[in-house]
């Protein structure tokens, strides 16, 4: 069973629908126990990461999270999901993150060409990086959907793929158990159902 944490931030219709489409058992939860049970945990997210790190600390979602990962549970974290996986946040000042993967968010303005809208909204092609379980439906210059402003950085050894607009910029990221999208795979079509199918079926650590 696939978990996907309810911690008071962003719309899940979209995943969850996903999520059955491709026949996926799931669930919306936030209660611990619930969790510890599930096989695998999705964070999704949508908003400011100061916002989503505390609700994750009121809850107490941040340490049982940490614990899951630590016994080697899958979990896969989805925009602001996938930044909150990572140590801090310079959002809005500087915001401790779950510290599952090494590197640090940082804003878009100042490194995309000025020329550039902030937020990236849109459709960009994934330049894959390393193989990886999670992107083996993928293929190079498979297209899927940002919407962001911060992005991923200090993380090279867990990037697996990344996207162009205007610079480099990282769109997914895996080491051992913990895995993370910056886009939307459940709003990237059959490219990103298919990565949805390869987090919950297989083993989301390459084989060695």
């Amino acid at each position: 069973m696939i978990a996907v944490v309810d911690y008071g931030v962003g719309n899940l219709f979209s995943l969850c629908s996903s999520l059955r489409y491709i026949g996926a058992e799931s669930c919306v939860t936030s209660d611990p126990v619930v969790l510890r049970q599930a096989d695998k945990i999705i964070l999704p997210g949508v908003g400011a990461f100061a916002d989503a790190a505390e609700k994750l600390r009121q809850s107490g979602l941040t340490d049982l999270l940490c614990r899951e990962a630590e016994r080697g549970k899958e979990i896969m974290g989805i925009c602001l999901g996938m930044q909150l996986l990572f140590e801090k946040s310079f959002e809005y000042g500087e915001h401790r993150g779950l510290g599952l993967l090494r590197g640090e968010v940082i804003p878009m303005e100042g490194y995309l060409p000025p020329e550039l809208k902030i937020p990236h909204i849109g459709w960009n092609a994934l330049h894959i990086r390393r193989a990886h379980p999670l992107l083996s439906r993928v293929k190079e210059g498979d297209c899927v959907y940002f919407v962001h402003s911060y992005f991923a950085t200090g993380c090279e050894e867990s990037v697996i793929a990344t996207a162009e607009y205007g610079r480099e910029l990282t769109a997914a990221v895996a080491k051992d158990n913990i895995c993370g999208c910056q886009f939307h795979p459940e709003k990237s079509g059959e490219v990103g159902l298919n990565i949805l199918r390869s987090f919950c079926a297989g083993n989301s650590a390459p084989a060695v």
